[in-house]
């Protein structure tokens, strides 16, 4: 009897100590061997119990369950922990809140507390407070804040969304790297990559595959390796990237491309090339700046502009190449005035008639400004130059314009000229060269102060040249045939010089006549108001004089060496392009 009742009192103090245990949240169970990864059961469960399964024992909650380890809080609808495994599986309404930094949801999860490595499944939603990941599988490491998904998935951040077949996420640097099938949307822009690495916390993409980014103004551009801060909209591209965009038809691309899209400027180096397809343009240099807004480049490291038309291409080199967009009004022909942003200068465009009737355009600089204007009627005033009319919007089109600085070379099939500085608009095609410029035709050369070159589908169709024009065709290299003279227009027929035309005080000659067996007669040199000059075969052929002329036949023993060369006289042939690759090097 009283081993009895001893019996039924050890039997009272376990239930006792068990109900205790219960209150307080604990259950007495083995004590698992690393203390530090013990799942610690917290109070507040609706319900709590302990059972065995398989010589396993369970602790399950229900009701507000939640669970801690460290500074990781779990909460669900209900929680079965192993506590000597430090296994627990969390069902419906899952939250981690790891060190209030990381909060993790989901609708199931199985978390091995060894390794500190969540499992998580359906509706998973992970957030740092910069960004949201989104998908239905998930594995979180929480010991290096890793987190995986393959099945699928999405992250917002703002208003951008980047969704993928796979991606890793790294809660420690604000990364995700995002692999198979990547697409970036964005208000601004709308990227597809097969591999993208995306800040968070800096919104900062990196590409390292290849990728195409399309702007909302319907720029594109393809890259394989760069950096684009979708914030601030500045980007580094690397590995051969362009630029295509669709409202100026144009393209750049370069080894290196920098970009900033607030200002539109994006700066090439290493190969660059911009093409405007509208005016069949190429410009190939080492380095190009654009800005996009204004629809300009810059030019520099040897510089080469390519005009293309139906096979037969102009080549253009110097040390720097520039080219803008102005205004034309239609309808008034004038011109909008407009700042030179890189030089903050303003362009002035004054019409003047040549010796020939045409209209011509002259460039002005006045206290180093440049500033582009209309034609000028005879009544107006310079003050008035810039108005325009108020009552009705005026017709712009938009013509570009190139401005070449120093060492200027061309070669065309045609024609070859060299100069210091250019001028070339595609309004009238027109080359405009400045300072001690060069023209060459077959076997004929042409110089002068000041030299207008025009053109028609990339052929010369009329030359002019002002001041100490001087032209020279060479019969041999002990004679050349030389017009000389104040002003000289030039006509061309199927690309080669046709006729010339000398005017001066007076314009002069030196011509080599030959009789019907071609052999030379003597050295004529002879002067008038006006020669006129015939071409035949590309040679020289006929000399005409008007006016006041005068000149006399020498025989050809007779002729010393000042009489056989005319004021200014130089053979420049050194200086002549002999073919278009000279001018890539």
């Amino acid at each position: 009897m009283r081993n009895l009742l001893k019996h039924l009192l050890v039997l009272m103090l376990l239930l006792a100590a068990s109900a205790g245990y219960a209150q307080n949240g604990t259950i007495a169970v083995p004590a698992p061997q690393d203390t530090t990864r013990l799942i610690e059961i917290l109070p507040g469960s609706r319900s709590m119990r302990q059972f065995q399964k398989d010589s396993t024992t369970l602790i399950t909650l229900a009701g507000n369950a939640a669970v801690k380890q460290g500074n990781t809080y779990i909460y669900g609808d209900s929680i079965v922990v192993n506590q000597l495994t430090g296994v627990a599986e969390v069902f419906g309404n899952v939250h981690i809140n790891d060190a209030d930094s990381v909060h993790t949801y989901a609708q199931y999860l199985k978390y091995i507390g060894k390794d500190r490595i969540a499992y998580l499944k359906k509706s998973v939603r992970l957030t740092d407070g910069k960004g949201q990941l989104f998908t239905d599988d998930l594995e979180y490491n929480l010991s290096t804040g890793i987190a995986t998904y393959k099945g699928g998935g999405r992250v917002v951040n703002g208003k951008t969304v980047l969704t993928s077949s796979d991606a890793v996420y790294y809660s420690d640097t604000k990364d995700v790297y995002f692999k198979k099938y990547v697409h970036l949307t964005d208000p601004k822009y709308d990227i597809v990559a097969d591999s993208l690495l995306y800040n968070t916390q800096l919104k900062e993409a990196h590409f390292i595959s290849p990728t195409r980014i399309k702007t909302k103004e319907g720029t594109i551009i393809n890259t394989k390796n760069g950096i684009y801060n979708l914030e601030t909209g500045e980007a580094r591209f690397f590995d051969r990237t362009g630029i295509n965009d669709a409202k100026s038809h144009t393209s750049i691309s370069a080894d290196n491309l920098f970009s900033d899209d607030k200002t539109g400027i994006a700066v090439a180096e290493g190969n660059a090339k911009f093409v405007d397809s509208v005016n069949k343009v190429t410009v190939i240099a080492g380095r190009q700046e654009v800005n996009r807004k204004e629809n300009s480049f810059l030019a520099t490291r040897k510089p080469v502009m390519i005009f293309y038309d139906k096979g037969d291409s102009t080549y253009v080199a110097a040390d720097t190449l520039f080219s803008g967009l102005r205004k034309y009004d239609t309808k008034t022909r004038t011109t909008t005035v407009k700042k030179d942003t890189l030089k903050s200068t303003i362009a002035v465009d004054l019409i003047h008639k040549d010796t020939a009737g045409a209209a011509q355009t002259l460039s002005v600089f006045k206290n180093d400004t440049l500033r582009t204007v209309s034609p000028v009627k005879p009544a107006d005033s310079l003050s008035n130059l810039a108005k325009t009319d108020t009552l009705q919007k005026p017709s712009m089109d938009s013509i570009r314009y190139f401005l070449g600085f120093h060492h200027v070379r061309i070669f065309n099939d045609s024609l070859q000229a060299v100069s210091d500085s250019m001028y070339y608009s595609t309004e009238d095609s027109v080359f405009r060269l400045f300072q001690a410029p060069v023209f060459w035709n077959d076997k004929t050369q042409v110089s002068g102060d000041t030299m207008y070159l025009y053109t028609q589908n990339r052929q010369p169709k009329r030359l002019n040249v002002f001041f100490n024009a001087l032209v020279i065709s060479k019969e041999n290299d002990a004679m050349y045939n030389q017009v000389g003279g104040r002003t000289l227009n030039a006509y061309f027929a199927e690309g080669n010089i046709d006729y010339i035309r000398i005017k001066g005080s007076p314009a002069e000659s030196v011509f080599y006549p030959q009789d019907d067996d071609s052999a030379y007669v003597g050295m004529n040199r002879s002067s008038g108001d006006v020669i006129d000059v015939y071409f035949v075969n590309k040679q020289l052929n006929k000399i005409k004089f008007v006016n006041n002329v005068d000149g006399t036949l020498f025989p050809l023993r007779t002729v010393t060496n000042e009489q056989k060369y005319l004021k200014g006289f130089i053979w420049q042939d050194k200086r002549r392009p002999k073919n278009k690759l000279e001018l890539f090097e």
